[in-house]
């Protein structure tokens, strides 16, 4: 079964028809909300909103081992993460969408392992490709049938947030190869691989990043969200056509 989560302007999937909600108890506490089973095209799916229905979590206090965990215990065998981004490389525009293949992790704090030597005993896994090739091969063959343009690899670097950055950090994401810049997509990706979940991350470029573009000055938050908005109906297209050319993988 193919898992969701969505991020900030997708806290919801309007053509997923809804079948039950489910509240799910993990040993690392509550998820962001109650998990949303339905079907996209005849496949079963499970929905997740990252920040809650509301987005009320920000970014550091999300409890990613639990999400992770529901997911995984319901049957969640593929995960398809959408993290809105900023554009830090040049040729990347509001609008575009990444798919990434790789990622920097700039955060600190989080719950990052669930192999932390107390619930379960230490355990190093390999981390080399962090998102899964098979499930990236089916993202772009979905985009390419939907007429929607993917690009194809990128650098995501994973910072703290709640705040956004500065110019100079920016620059020194862009130094260090980064080429767009979230607050989610770590610890998510490494929980997925401890859980021998396929993971693979959808990236909606929802502005420059600081010191790019017109956000050279300061980030233009009015533009942002109707961008967003006709972006996440692109992101829908690929899911719906993902979901009817493919069934769950387990490939990690």
């Amino acid at each position: 079964m193919l898992g969701i989560i969505g991020g900030t302007g997708l806290t919801a999937l309007d053509n997923l028809n809804i079948s039950r909600r489910q509240i799910v108890r993990t040993p690392y506490g509550e998820p962001s909300q109650p998990l949303v089973f339905g079907e996209i095209n005849g496949k079963e799916v499970v929905f997740l909103a990252r920040h809650g229905g509301g987005h009320t979590i920000p970014p550091h206090a999300v409890n990613y081992r639990a999400n992770l965990w529901a997911l995984h215990s319901v049957g969640v065998c593929d995960l398809l993460a959408i993290a809105t981004v900023g554009g830090i490389s040049d040729g990347l525009y509001p609008g575009d969408i990444v798919l990434p293949n790789q990622i920097l992790d700039y955060t600190y704090g989080r719950n990052n392992t669930y192999h932390d030597g107390v619930e379960l005993p230490v355990r190093h896994i390999d981390f080399t490709q962090p998102y899964s090739q098979p499930m990236r091969s089916r993202c772009l063959q979905a985009a390419k049938d939907v007429g929607v343009r993917l690009v194809d690899g990128g650098i995501y670097a994973c910072v703290q947030g709640p705040r956004l950055e500065t110019a100079a950090e920016i620059d020194r994401y862009e130094r260090d190869g980064a080429t767009v810049v979230g607050m989610t997509g770590m610890p998510e990706a490494v929980l997925a691989r401890e859980l021998g979940v396929s993971y693979a991350a959808l990236c909606p470029v929802a502005n420059f990043a600081a010191g790019r573009g017109d956000s050279a000055q300061a980030i233009q938050f009015e533009q942002v969200m109707p961008l967003l908005q006709h972006t996440m109906d692109k992101v829908r297209q690929v899911i719906a056509q993902y979901l009817s050319e493919n069934d769950c993988a387990a490939e990690a």
